[in-house]
């Protein structure tokens, strides 16, 4: 789990000092709603609650998904679309959910 957190550390300073916009996080989002459910808070066991998990978590898990490391036949597909600020973003807006 540290090394986890360290990766995403890393990956958010590699991408430099650009802040993450919630708004367009919250915009992206949509598509992963209908599994993670409304804001980050899903209804079923089958999908983790998002809302309030650390950034770094987050970001790092995106990363995974999108790079192959960690394979999932749901998110893996989803991950590969997204860019570097839509993970930032997406990982801002769910880490600011309660």
């Amino acid at each position: 789990m540290k090394k986890l957190i360290v990766a995403a550390a890393l990956s958010v300073l590699a991408m430099g000092a650009q802040a993450a916009d919630e708004a367009a996080g919250k915009a992206k989002y949509a598509s992963c709603a209908g599994c993670h459910g409304p804001n980050g808070k899903s209804a079923s066991p089958a999908f983790p609650t998002l809302a309030g998990k650390d950034a770094a978590y987050i970001t790092a898990a995106l990363n995974d998904y999108r790079s192959g490391k960690k394979k999932n036949p749901m998110m893996s597909p989803q991950a590969k679309g997204l860019t570097d600020a839509d993970i930032a973003n997406l990982s801002a807006f769910l880490a600011a959910q309660k």
